[in-house]
């Protein structure tokens, strides 16, 4: 579990494409302070530390991405040089700064406009049909692993939905959100709670469920 505050931009040193694809990430965390098979959620993905170490580059952790993983992120996060989010997975009594993060990528966007306003810049995000029900003005939504309010939303004739970000000086410089541009395409895992209300209503709509009196 994870609360989309990023505590680190690590960066992939090297790529090995295998039976799955071991990628070594670069990272200021301290290996020493990493359990191996520690989750931590990179770029929005929830994954697990198979190796890690210091050497003359510094830090680093390695985790092995299944083509599950590479089939349901964005297509080139995974490129060697690739600058990546990351944040270690939250402890029984940490500050929830975010909101509730699973680490499952629920689909993929696309930037459509990253426009200044003041010291800030406003990102629209072009989100599919089959997110679009989840996503609320004022509502969260991680993008790339970082905790963000919905500014507004805006539904589409193709059933796609666009929705707008209004990104502080401070989320540039602490997030990979300092490359956003037109047609960059990012991981979406949309808020927990639209998740459960969903189910909750197909279930109360179709009859299958009642609550004793």
């Amino acid at each position: 579990m994870f609360t989309g505050i990023i505590t680190d931009i690590g960066r992939i040193r090297s790529r090995e494409d295998r039976g799955d694809t071991r990628l070594v990430i670069a990272t200021v965390y301290d290996p020493a302070t990493i359990d191996m098979g520690a989750s931590i959620a990179c770029s929005g993905a929830c994954l697990t530390v198979v190796d890690k170490g210091t050497d003359d580059k510094g830090h680093w952790f390695a985790i092995d991405a299944s083509a599950e993983t590479l089939a349901c992120t964005a297509e080139g996060m995974w490129d060697a040089g690739r600058r990546l989010n990351l944040e270690r997975a939250m402890k029984i009594g940490d500050e929830l700064g975010g909101h509730i993060v699973t680490g499952h990528v629920d689909g993929v966007g696309q930037m459509v406009s990253v426009t200044p306003s003041g010291d800030s810049v406003i990102i629209t995000i072009a989100a599919p049909a089959s997110l679009a029900p989840y996503i609320a003005a004022k509502g969260s939504i991680t993008v790339n692993g970082v905790s963000l309010t919905v500014n507004s939303v805006s539904d589409q004739a193709n059933g796609d939905a666009h929705f707008t970000l209004n990104i502080i000086p401070h989320t540039q410089e602490m997030t990979t959100l300092d490359e956003a541009a037109a047609g960059v395409l990012v991981n979406l895992e949309i808020d927990i709670l639209a998740r459960y209300l969903s189910r909750m209503k197909d279930r109360f709509a179709g009859g299958s469920l009642s609550l004793a009196a």
